[in-house]
């Protein structure tokens, strides 16, 4: 193939991927900040927590728990009642008497009655106590579970928050060095249509570009799908556009003694294990009352009659008027069901009680092991930091060696990979310090008031 033949087609690719580069570019400049609403962080908590579909399922749940604790649900009040009824019947007979039988032909004969009474149980042992007391840390249990789910929510959003700020920026970084390979392609097209360069120079270029232009895109399709997902877990259209806040702030949440006293106190799972051991020793209260009597109080107000033409002597009568009265009963032995219940009730708290120092080590663990990793990681984030500083040093220093003819593309573009890393890795460790600070928050019981 003839020289010129040779720049001909050169120019053709040349063209070619200079336009799918401007096409890139257009389409992550505008997926990035084309009109976007700006989200920050603490207003994608906001609507996590009015229209997350896990956190409104929980809510549900504690409404549950919430009316079974309420008093209508406890036994303390009274049950009214009211009654009725009335009847006819027809027959024919014959009364005998003293005086002589009777005949009487087929009539009717009426009854009827009426009353309103009222039950209350003045003392049954205390277990109706024990058992409210139960419902009411049977609900304490529930808002602990449905707090446990917004924590674990709120921490899934930030982790997809940052992801996205972290594709943001890393697509932000891509752009540039996609347009330095472009720019460095131009220039070795030029130089090699001149003849100061070889093919291989162009050749190597026109790659770079190809594989920046790949890496943007594959970049741009996945900053689509993490907002996507953000979408989901906030509870609105999937399809929403937005742009996130890429600044963040590191706040030392105390020291490791303080985190560990304010998880001992705070901790949701440490604070479901003593609610869980106060019900079981309330468990055992009620289970005990079967050892003792009931007393019942009775009250009411009758009515009743009757009409019988028929009847010998009597043709009608009616009564009315109020009663009361108490019972008391008293299973002197059930065949040994209370004793069972009392003692499985005993070895109920027992096991609560192991549950719980379990729980609590745990817990002090978890806590350690999260400081450590947030000491590190932010140990990493300035580390990574510096690095970034050397590597745009040593760039621009070799960017300037470039256009000089000193040094080759090869180490031309080993310098821009080191930046292009060193970018991507500071920008990793930054969200990753601060997804591990709120971690951290969580297991100290003070995530929610991040």
């Amino acid at each position: 193939m003839s020289l010129q033949r040779k720049n001909s087609v050169l120019k053709h690719h040349g063209l070619q991927l200079f336009a799918l580069t401007a096409m890139l570019v257009f389409t992550a400049s505008s997926t990035v900040v084309n009109g976007q609403e700006m989200l920050s962080r603490e207003e994608a908590m906001g609507l996590t927590l009015n229209h997350n579909y896990d956190i409104k399922v929980a809510e549900k749940s504690l409404e549950v728990a919430d009316n079974n604790q309420s008093i209508l649900n406890t036994g303390f009040l009274p049950t009214v009642f009211a009654n009725g009824n009335a009847g006819i019947s027809g027959y024919q007979g014959q009364n005998q008497t003293v005086n002589g039988d009777i005949n009487y032909d087929p009539t009717d004969a009426y009854n009827y009655s009426a009353s309103v009474g009222v039950d209350y149980v003045l003392f049954n042992g205390y277990g109706r106590m024990y058992n409210y007391k139960q419902l009411k840390e049977l609900y304490n249990i529930s808002e602990l579970q449905a707090r446990q789910i917004i924590e674990n929510t709120l921490l899934e959003l930030s982790n997809s928050y940052f992801l996205t700020a972290q594709l943001t920026e890393s697509v932000s970084i891509l752009k540039n060095a996609l347009s330095i390979s472009t720019t460095r392609m131009l220039r070795a097209q030029y130089s090699f249509e001149y003849g100061q360069t070889t093919q291989i120079d162009l050749l190597n270029a026109q790659v770079d570009v190809n594989n920046d232009s790949i890496n943007l895109l594959n970049t741009i399709q996945d900053l689509e799908n993490s907002r996507r997902n953000l979408n989901l877990i906030m509870g609105r259209e999937i399809e929403m556009e937005f742009a996130v806040d890429t600044t963040i702030n590191f706040a030392m949440p105390g020291t490791k003694e303080d985190l560990i006293d304010q998880a001992y106190n705070r901790n949701v799972l440490i604070q479901q294990t003593n609610s869980q051991l106060r019900n079981s020793e309330f468990a055992l209260k009620a289970s005990q009352a079967g050892w003792f009597p009931a007393l019942s109080l009775n009250a009411g107000y009758n009515y009743s009659g009757n009409q019988n033409p028929a009847g010998a002597f009597v043709t009608g009568s009616y009564n009315l008027g109020p009663q009361a009265g108490l019972s008391l009963a008293w299973n002197v032995f059930d065949g040994g069901s209370t004793r069972i219940k009392s003692q499985n009730a005993r070895l109920e708290i027992k096991r609560q009680q192991i549950l719980k120092e379990e729980t609590e080590f745990s817990v002090k663990r978890d806590v350690l092991n999260a400081y450590g990793s947030y000491q590190n990681s932010l140990f990493v984030y300035y580390a990574e930091k510096a690095n970034l500083e050397t590597a745009t040093k040593n760039f621009e220093r070799s960017d300037d060696l470039y256009k000089q003819g000193q040094i080759n593309s090869i180490e031309f573009r080993q310098a821009q990979l080191n930046l292009l890393n060193a970018q991507n890795n500071q920008s990793i460790a930054k969200y990753n310090a601060k997804y591990e600070e709120l971690k951290l928050k969580q297991l100290a019981g003070i995530l929610l008031e991040d």
